[in-house]
């Protein structure tokens, strides 16, 4: 058995891990890259092997860095089958189709303005592609051991964090190979916790929050103050938000204030992403993966306007009156959001709150850090408004919910791998790992290979 690291390896970007095994090579995730440059043009430089020569993919989950390369794997020749969840098959079918479209949307809008080096400017891959990758999904159900190929089995067991999302089991020449993908909050407020495992021999986590505990403030009470405060300056809060759990969270947790009359009751929400209203549909499609009542659930999706056309995002950028508007994407790396921020981030009145990891070198990471302007479609946006990072919403573990989970195991892995975290979150976690748990703990660097 061999593992070769391929993205999310001193970063926290770009999951993909290749697993040689019983003469087959089995990609576990398919990321995209995100944040900094140099780490975005990885997406360009391809993979050290032919795609047509892998056997097949394991999705974690669906978010685009651990599924949005998938397109461009199976415009460049592979045509095995993808195996995720169902509802990470659902997801994707939404995500990566929207990702095409953007990358398209993009590369289109620099031509048009001539602010691209590149002449013309290309998409990674468009739409048509992400659709046609969508045939080589193949549901599979949690807990419940499957051949994928002879003497390989798989197993995918719920690791909370977003709908679908899951712990990989691979079985094969007598070892056990355990990827964590992202794990979930152990007292989400809508997913479940991770489901413990027993044994490894190795295992790969991820460490995205692995140097840093979740702040123990409600999250309800610094919601509503910075809403209540925004709207005391006749401002607007423009929320930059994951469409795929985030979007669902916030809207939970304004319906929830709006309940308690802890917000304006009649204060207008919109939601500028037509993808948040399909994937908020899926929380009522699959009830049984998360923690909300029917009630509860019926009122996260009625709470917010769909902003779904362009003529109507357009025409939010002119609101004057004070508003929630939550928009994708998260890191205000693209999508409608850039538009909400050239027309809100100049005013001081408004806020502009950030709602979760904000990946280094992306733009919410830049406006977070405190950076007096941002540039977004070949201009200088001055940074005014109230800038809040609220880390309190954050769907991954922290440092303290990873060693709980750890502690599931009824022996110590012969390897731990510490993956999907930046430098300090990764060393640190692999700190503690060795130190608290006393197992074998290592952070790998990008392309290393190891025998297993």
């Amino acid at each position: 058995m061999h593992l070769t690291f391929l993205g999310a390896a001193g970063t926290v970007t770009g999951s993909k891990y290749l697993l040689e095994c019983g003469g087959r090579k089995i990609l576990l995730d398919c990321g995209l890259f995100q944040g900094y440059k140099q780490l975005r043009l990885r997406n360009w430089a391809g993979l050290p092997f032919a795609p047509a020569d892998l056997d097949a993919v394991v999705l974690s989950h669906a978010h685009l860095d651990h599924s949005g390369y998938l397109p461009a794997l199976v415009r460049d020749g592979f045509r095995g089958p993808v195996y995720a969840t169902e509802a990470s098959c659902e997801l994707a079918a939404i995500l990566l189709p929207d990702s095409g479209y953007l990358l398209e949307e993009e590369a289109e809008y620099a031509n048009r303005r001539g602010y691209s080096k590149h002449q013309p400017a290309l998409p990674l891959y468009t739409e048509a592609d992400a659709e046609r990758a969508l045939a080589y999904l193949r549901p599979l159900p949690f807990n419940q051991r499957r051949e994928i190929f002879p003497d390989i089995q798989l197993l995918l067991r719920p690791a909370g964090h977003i709908l679908g999302a899951a712990t990989v089991t691979i079985e094969a020449e007598g070892k056990t190979l355990v990827c964590s993908g992202d794990l979930g909050r152990q007292h989400d407020p809508i997913m479940l916790p991770p489901q413990p495992i027993q044994h490894a021999d190795y295992l790969l986590v991820e460490s995205t929050y692995g140097d840093r505990s979740h702040p123990a403030t409600a999250v309800a009470d610094v919601l509503a103050e910075v809403i209540n405060r925004t709207v005391g300056r006749h401002g607007i809060t423009v929320i930059p938000s994951f469409a795929v759990a985030r979007a669902q969270l916030l809207m939970y947790y304004i319906y929830q204030l709006k309940q308690h009359g802890r917000i304006p009751q009649q204060l207008p929400v919109y939601i500028n992403s037509p993808m948040a209203s399909d994937v908020t549909a899926l929380y009522q499609q699959f009830r049984h993966l998360h923690k909300l009542s029917e009630s509860e659930c019926e009122g996260m999706c009625r709470v917010a306007h769909i902003v779904r056309s362009v003529d109507e995002s357009k025409r939010l950028n002119q609101t004057k009156e004070p508003s929630i508007i939550i928009a994708a994407s998260g890191m205000a790396t693209g999508g409608r959001v850039l538009h909400h921020l050239k027309a809100f981030a100049p005013n001081p009145r408004n806020t502009l709150l950030f709602s979760g990891f904000q990946a280094g070198g992306t733009r919410g990471a830049l406006i977070v850090a405190g950076a007096d302007s941002v540039r977004i479609h070949g201009q200088d946006v001055p940074i005014n408004a109230e800038v809040v990072a609220l880390d309190h919403l954050s769907a991954h573990a922290d440092s303290n919910e990873i060693l709980q989970w750890l502690t599931g195991f009824s022996a110590a892995p012969q390897q731990v791998f510490v993956i999907h975290g930046e430098p300090a979150a990764a060393d640190a976690l692999r700190r503690r790992i060795s130190l608290e748990l006393h197992w074998h703990a290592t952070v790998p660097e990008h392309q290393q290979r190891v025998a297993l």
